[in-house]
Formats: C-alpha cells, sequence, structure tokens
C-alpha cells in the first residue's frame, strides 16, 4: 500500500472513530471513506482495532514529533497537555477505554518505544525515560480524576523538575 493510500486510510479510520467510536467503525466503514476496496484494508489490517493500534501510533507520535525536548521538562508538559485534548484520545477515553488497557497494564506499544526512544536521549538514560513516561502517562489519564488542568501542568512540572534535578 503506498504511504498515500496508507495515510488516507488512517486518515478515514479517525474520521470514523471520531463519529462512531472504535466499537461501532467496521472496516467497510473505513474502506468506503478511504475510498478504497475492503481487500485493501483487510490486507493490511486484519480487524479494526489493528488499524486503529495504527492509528494511534500516528497520532501520538506525531505530537511528539512536533515537541523541542531541549528542554524535556516543558516538552513532556506540553505533550501531556497536546495529548489530553487530542480528539481522537478523548473520544477513545470516552467510548472505548478497554482499547487502552493493554499498552497501560501488559504491554509496551509502538508508541511507548517511540517516546522512550525521544526522552532516552533528553533526560540521560533509558531507566530514567521510562519513569519520565510513567509518569506522564498517568498525569494524561489519570491526572483529570483528580486535579484541573491548570493544576496538572504546574504539578507534573514540579515533579519533573525535581526527578530531574533541574
Amino acid at each position: 500500500m503506498t504511504s498515500i493510500r496508507h495515510n488516507a486510510v488512517l486518515d478515514a479510520a479517525r474520521d470514523c472513530v471520531l463519529a462512531y467510536g472504535v466499537r461501532r467503525t467496521t472496516l467497510t466503514d473505513v474502506a468506503r471513506r478511504a475510498g478504497v476496496s475492503r481487500m485493501t484494508i483487510y490486507r493490511r489490517w486484519p480487524d479494526v482495532r489493528g488499524l486503529v493500534a495504527d492509528l494511534m501510533t500516528r497520532e501520538w507520535v506525531g505530537v511528539m514529533a512536533e515537541l523541542d525536548v531541549g528542554d524535556p521538562v516543558a516538552a513532556v508538559v506540553e505533550g501531556v497537555r497536546t495529548l489530553r485534548a487530542h480528539p481522537l484520545l478523548r473520544k477513545i477515553v470516552e467510548a472505548d477505554p478497554e482499547l487502552l488497557l493493554p499498552y497501560l497494564l501488559h504491554r509496551t506499544g509502538a508508541t511507548h518505544e517511540a517516546v522512550l526512544s525521544v526522552l532516552e536521549p533528553a533526560v540521560g538514560d533509558r531507566a530514567r525515560a521510562r519513569a519520565v513516561l510513567l509518569v506522564a502517562q498517568s498525569f494524561l489519564l489519570s491526572g483529570p480524576t483528580v486535579l484541573g488542568e491548570d493544576e496538572l501542568d504546574a504539578q507534573l512540572t514540579d515533579l519533573l523538575e525535581a526527578y530531574l534535578d533541574r
């Protein structure tokens, strides 16, 4: 599949998930919206969950690529803030939060690896990068249940500055 067609399918998947949620999105819906055959999609993705996993990776890594990691604290706080407002993440958390559970409880995903590869040189080593990722993930997904948005950003900044000895 060409990269143009690949991105068109991911764009269509994003549109379907935003409109219907993951559970109500079908590969047929995505194919129709992308203007490709179902077989084109089935050759690359056997099910909607696999397609959405690739979509999430593209979206989250895209957010990370926009960050200036010269200041890792500011980059992490901005990344968490941006992801917290990201329409796709908001829709998944609202309508299909169980989709995130494997990445929180059982396995490291492609997005985790991409984030770690950016964080590791910025914070000095792999162990610190993993700790920062875990903290950022908790502030992204669980933080809003405890604190308001401005407080979240301030607390995350304080915590990261203390941890990274700034």
